[in-house]
């Protein structure tokens, strides 16, 4: 990627002007993560805006990206509007495309990528599903194995999945999105 292309990628395909930013840093003070991150999402931001592709890396193999849990508690605090968890999905989309990911995410991205194989599937999120697809991922097979009969027997885990009638159209948004 060119020194000076990443940014306007961020905006044509996400929307999200980094230059925007003037660093007030309410994003970060809202940010019930922040102290967990690597770089708090205003240090994120003014990373990106340096337009040094060194940066921009180093936000790609961060945990940052990782840890948002998207909440927008970021962006109902910015008076310049910056979509950040917008941003930060586009980050990690980015990172897993250049394999750069941070290895203390590697359950994080377990959970998402069985998260989105599940929705994919379905068209809704499928906890056994979920489950067997993140449990498959890390071997971590016996975690949490004694709740699940009493959530069964709570009916919170259905055996088969409630799919959504247009699965073609499932497949056109996920084809979308990956354009």
């Amino acid at each position: 990627m060119e020194k000076e292309s990443y940014i306007s990628e961020i905006r044509s395909k996400v929307g999200v002007n980094v230059n925007k930013c003037y660093q007030c840093g309410k994003c970060s003070a809202g940010c019930a993560l922040a102290d967990d991150m690597d770089y708090p999402p205003s240090l994120a931001m003014r990373m990106l805006q340096t337009n040094d592709i060194a940066n921009y890396n180093s936000l790609l193999q961060s945990e940052t990206i990782w840890l948002c849990v998207s909440c927008q508690n970021c962006l109902t605090r910015c008076p310049m509007e910056i979509d950040i968890p917008q941003l930060m999905d586009y980050m990690r989309e980015k990172s897993l495309e250049k394999k750069s990911i941070n290895k203390k995410s590697s359950q994080i991205v377990s959970f998402h990528k069985a998260f989105i194989d599940s929705v994919k599937f379905t068209g809704r999120l499928y906890e056994i599903g979920l489950v067997a697809g993140y449990k498959a991922r890390t071997l971590n097979l016996l975690q949490d194995m004694n709740i699940a009969p009493k959530m069964f027997s709570k009916g919170k885990l259905p055996i088969l999945p409630e799919m959504v009638e247009d699965k073609k159209q499932m497949a056109t948004i996920f084809s979308r999105t990956k354009k």
